[in-house]
């Protein structure tokens, strides 16, 4: 699965930032899609892999925060992309005739900029609180990389305050995000249901059923293990690793199939180049 989000993903950014006629919002959007699938199960998939091969693998504390910050900082920023992008669809059928005035190349890079100043201005006060606990028992994390309750709950002291703010953090980013791309998908489908055409429908749904499937496996995964890891304790530990595992690594390996295969552009860049005479 890793192997095939890189390659996929890399795909993708290989063929928009080549084609400059791909320089459009939705294709721009993938791309940042695709660099941030590429960061983020990298950030955790190799560690993973290297304790699968060679036992528990020690890791200093700096090294620790700074694996838990990308973790949490790319989770944040793929939830951006995913609401920009379901914006661009809204955009695109809802008003069309005001997306090419709206969508400009200054607002894709604001939007670019603010994703990552929202993601670190979200993280950093965690890692700064997981800072000001104090460690005085086995410091072995039962998990296959570094996240904040994970830490947290290694500490001799009360984590209230972490588990507070990171339940707060997640649902004023997360689940806002969640919220409006729901809402952005409904007017989408709600416009599609008033298209004439039957054959239009038919596409429109074909291709929103895939992004919204994407979009659920994304966030439901995440908030079922981010709550179990608050309220979960009577869930299985082997359980908890395997699904904070997943939903950092299926959405990877779908999104180059679901946004790369499916937009007509982008796939027959790449048969192109897989086609291209040697």
């Amino acid at each position: 699965m890793y192997l095939l989000a890189v390659i996929g993903n890399g795909l993708v950014m290989a063929v928009v930032v080549g084609d400059r006629n791909l320089h459009e919002p939705m294709y721009l959007f993938l791309a940042m899609l695709a660099l941030n699938d590429v960061l983020l199960c990298t950030v955790t998939v190799p560690q993973m892999l290297l304790i699968f091969w060679k036992g528990p693998s020690p890791l200093t504390f700096p090294a620790c925060l700074t694996q838990m910050f990308f973790v949490h900082a790319l989770f944040l920023s793929e939830s951006a992309v995913l609401l920009a992008m379901a914006f661009d669809r809204y955009v695109a059928i809802c008003t069309p005739l005001h997306y090419a005035t709206f969508l400009t190349g200054s607002l894709i890079s604001k939007v670019g900029l603010a994703l990552v100043t929202r993601s670190v201005a979200v993280v950093t006060p965690g890692v700064l609180l997981i800072l000001r606990l104090r460690f005085c028992r086995e410091n072995i994390i039962h998990h296959t990389y570094c996240e904040n309750m994970g830490i947290a709950k290694l500490a001799c002291n009360s984590i209230a305050l972490n588990s507070i703010y990171g339940l707060t953090a997640a649902l004023l980013t997360t689940g806002l995000d969640f919220f409006l791309i729901s809402l952005s998908y409904w007017l989408i489908l709600r416009t599609v249901f008033q298209l004439t055409s039957r054959e239009a429908r038919t596409k429109a749904f074909a291709t929103c059923g895939a992004h919204i499937c994407v979009i659920l496996i994304f966030y439901t995964l995440a908030f079922f293990s981010f709550f179990t890891h608050r309220f979960g304790d009577h869930v299985p530990k082997h359980v908890l690793i395997l699904l904070a595992n997943l939903y950092l690594l299926v959405p990877p390996t779908m999104n180059p199939i679901v946004y790369g295969v499916k937009t007509k552009e982008i796939r027959m860049h790449v048969l192109g180049l897989c086609n291209k005479p040697k």
